[in-house]
């Protein structure tokens, strides 16, 4: 997906010292908090591959839907303070948990950054690695233990965190992080009906998917001099494979990469895939590629194969299955 390139600055409140005083004392009875007689205690579950110790969270920060749909699948809304959404996620009252949304506060419409997180009196914040967390903007889950603060990473995006990777396929692991999440907050059964219902899912589309070749094709997230693409760590290489294509880039050991396009060309794609942000509609990057020299060319182009994946299907979380299914049919009804 699109990059951070042009971060906002953080902000730094004149009130941050008493808030990151109000942050620490609330980490520091966080292990007291029990909203019934099995949340006592602590459990060790692993952020990518390191192994935590974590309380029953009560006052949850989502960055992004992928990590708020997690939480509200897993029944979890009173235990979620707010979250942060930046624009280029679309309208949470698109999202099948509008009403869950409805219930919790927007924090923020900018990126994440701590002191949003400190100023909520988070005991917990749920992103990806280089995405919601980022050195460069001073936000990891480093500094947030620092604070007294939980975290929680993607494993989908855990593949080069520093010290700690953690590698599996991207539809394993959003299973994996809503097991996970289910055992951080005590709803290990509920986690585990979430999943199987998920998996049972993919398992349908994975019988119907066509016969033969796969058709190769070209996923186009942003860019006009070079394009962004989906590499094989993200979930919509698990979900182009799974509905019966190939992602033309499912060589590169990436998650959101940069190539170029004269590469996109020698893949000759019969597909191409527009992710939709909020910000930017995809009909634009659809009519860019029509008028482009480097594009109008393909065949996907020429054929008018064009599939549209909501941004919020294209990253991880539950959705990514919805984004599944809608593909596969298209596929299913596709014309080579």
């Amino acid at each position: 997906m699109r990059r951070t390139r042009n971060p906002a600055a953080v902000r730094r409140p004149a009130a941050l010292g008493s808030a990151l005083a109000a942050v620490l004392v609330l980490g520091g009875c966080g292990a007291e908090v029990e909203s019934d007689g099995k949340e006592a205690g602590k459990v060790t579950v692993k952020r990518c591959g390191e192994p935590v110790e974590y309380s029953v969270p009560q006052r949850a920060v989502a960055y992004e839907g992928g990590s708020a749909d997690k939480l509200f699948a897993l029944g979890l809304t009173d235990h979620v303070y707010g979250y942060v959404m930046p624009p280029a996620n679309p309208p949470v009252s698109e999202s099948p948990w509008a009403s869950e949304y409805a219930r919790v506060k927007m924090l923020s419409d900018d990126l994440l950054n701590k002191e949003v997180v400190v100023e909520a009196k988070s005991d917990f914040v749920v992103a990806g690695w280089n995405s919601g967390f980022k050195d460069e903007r001073g936000i990891t889950p480093e500094i947030l233990d620092k604070l007294g603060i939980q975290s929680f990473m993607h494993t989908e995006s855990c593949f080069n965190y520093p010290g700690h990777p953690e590698r599996m396929r991207p539809f394993d692991a959003l299973y994996t992080d809503l097991e996970r999440l289910g055992r951080i907050f005590r709803v290990e059964e509920k986690a585990a009906e979430v999943v199987a219902g998920l998996k049972e899912r993919v398992a349908k589309v994975r019988a119907k998917a066509p016969k033969g070749d796969p058709v190769p094709v070209f996923l186009y997230d942003s860019g006009t001099d070079q394009p962004f693409t989906a590499g094989n760590q993200v979930p919509p290489d698990d979900i182009i494979g799974t509905a019966g294509g190939r992602n033309v880039f499912s060589g590169l050991d990436e998650r959101w990469t940069q190539v170029n396009w004269e590469s996109v060309a020698e893949a000759e794609p019969e597909v191409v895939v527009i992710l939709d942000y909020g910000d930017q509609p995809a009909q634009k990057k659809i009519d860019f590629l029509k008028k482009s020299p480097h594009t109008r060319g393909l065949p996907a182009v020429k054929k008018d194969n064009f599939f549209i994946l909501d941004y919020n299907e294209g990253i991880s979380g539950p959705r990514n299955i919805d984004g599944l299914e809608k593909f596969a049919a298209y596929l299913r009804d596709l014309e080579r």
